[in-house]
């Protein structure tokens, strides 16, 4: 047991052999036995229509004028492909709507049988209702805290354990359908420094090939060895400096805890490799040294080629800072969203702005702060023009260093527990999306937030990270 402490659908597609029905002799029973079986699978057929093939030289019309068989005497028939212009040889292929749908397998079966009576008709069958091919869903992941009900930030409304207004992360594991390693993604940690050996996050890690640990500057952008990050507080390479500064390891488990690991916690987007740009300690940083970390990762993306598609920066206050807009806005031009925690001042950011949150940059994603009930955290900040998305923050349990020698977690609250929930959600888009540029990435993001009363006048989108109804963007 690791410690922990308190702070403030499966289908599947019908193969081609199945859509094949042959001719059938008059006793409904094996054409039933067949389209049940087909069914069993998955698959479905629209009620009120029928694929039919004629047989070459066959006229359509006359046929369909004669019709002894109730199912094509008032039917509506669309060529799919004419005769003449097939090179098989076959006729006249039609989709047949019929006036009288069959509401059920056996009725279905009973007007192909009619259908392929007629001897100008080669076959019959179903117009089937085809699916994406799904692999099995996985079952919910091993990690401790998320079995015990505890990490409701990553539920939906569907999984075990489930909660409604958790950012419903775990809707995606659980399909199978993607792929839950995220470790083509990178994205930076402007905060305290993070805990690299955390056995939660050690996989989570970016390790810098440029810059291997030998005391020179192999990369030439300034910093020796920065192996994991830098740390420009105290100006080295030693990202992490003990247990008290808990908040960057903290907010690395919410991006990227490792999943499934029988351990702990797991993050939005398992695996995506977090970049450390330490400029603070337990009691705050400066502004110079913000823009430095903002920078440096801006530099990793140009200077590398490297796969960043954001930053987390769960921190604010101070005045208005033109410099530090400018960095921002470096980054933007390196196409690096700028996720930024709202503030916990229970306060409107149109009225009063909480920097950086509330610089205008484009590339700038604000968050604010959901409890477990869906309501507006009682110490986020909020702003119908300045605030841009909720996301869980109320008694969020993720990754901390080290405590007498054991894997630690701890609860803790605020929008900075909400920013990296969207860090995440941003890893996983583009993942996804390979190819999305940071405005695209942004776009989907809002126009894919779920409605929440509490967030229609009080953030630009009107609701709470919904991670599927993102990935469906």
């Amino acid at each position: 047991m690791s410690k922990k402490f308190v702070f403030s659908l499966s289908v599947s597609v019908i193969t081609l052999s199945n859509l094949f029905l042959p001719v059938v002799s008059h006793a409904a029973s094996p054409l039933e036995a067949q389209i049940t079986s087909a069914i069993q699978h998955g698959p479905r057929f629209k009620t009120d229509q029928l694929v039919v093939q004629y047989r070459t030289n066959s006229d359509v019309a006359t046929s369909m004028q004669q019709a002894k068989f109730a199912p094509l005497k008032k039917a509506h028939i669309k060529f799919l492909k004419r005769q003449k212009q097939r090179e098989d040889g076959k006729g006249d292929l039609v989709l047949a709507h019929l006036p009288s749908g069959a509401e059920n397998i056996s009725g279905m079966a009973a007007a192909i049988e009619q259908v392929q009576q007629d001897p100008n008709v080669e076959f019959a069958e179903p117009n089937w209702v085809l699916h994406h091919p799904i692999s099995k869903p996985m079952p919910m992941p091993s990690d401790e805290y998320f079995q015990s009900g505890e990490l409701w930030g990553m539920y939906g409304d569907r999984t075990q354990p489930a909660n409604p207004y958790g950012s419903q992360a775990a809707e995606v594991w659980r399909t199978g359908k993607h792929p839950t390693d995220c470790s083509d993604v990178m994205v930076g940690v402007i905060d305290e420094g993070i805990m690299t050996n955390h056995p939660d996050l050690s996989a989570s890690i970016w390790q810098n090939k440029f810059d291997p640990v030998d005391g020179i500057d192999n990369d030439g952008n300034g910093f020796i060895d920065d192996a994991n990050g830098w740390d420009f507080y105290h100006n080295d390479n030693s990202i992490n400096d003990g247990p008290i500064e808990f908040h960057g390891t903290h907010i690395a488990g919410v991006i990227a805890a490792e999943g499934n690991n029988g351990i702990g916690v797991a993050g939005v987007c398992w695996k995506a490799k977090l970049i450390s740009a330490k400029f603070m300690d337990f009691d705050g940083g400066d502004t110079v040294n913000a823009i430095k970390a903002i920078d440096y990762i801006t530099d990793l993306k140009r200077r590398h080629k490297l796969n960043i598609v954001a930053t987390n920066n769960s921190w604010g206050g101070g005045g208005y800072s033109k410099a530090m807009i400018d960095a921002i806005k470096r980054a933007e031009k390196a196409n690096i969203l700028f996720v930024a925690a709202a503030g916990n001042d229970s306060t409107d950011n149109d009225v009063n702005p909480l920097y950086p949150a509330s610089y205008p940059n484009n590339n700038i994603i604000s968050v604010a702060a959901l409890n477990p009930m869906g309501q507006i955290s009682f110490i986020s900040n909020f702003g119908k023009s300045s605030v841009d998305i909720a996301a869980p923050g109320e008694e969020i349990i993720s990754t901390i260093p080290w405590f007498d020698g054991e894997a630690t977690y701890a609860y803790d609250s605020g929008t900075s527990m909400a920013a990296p929930f969207v860090t995440g959600a941003v890893a996983m888009y583009a993942h996804y999306h390979p190819h999305a540029k940071a405005h695209k990435i942004k776009q989907a993001l809002l126009r894919s937030a779920e409605p929440t009363p509490d967030f229609a006048e009080t953030t630009t989108s009107g609701g709470r990270l919904n991670i599927p109804a993102l990935l469906r963007r």
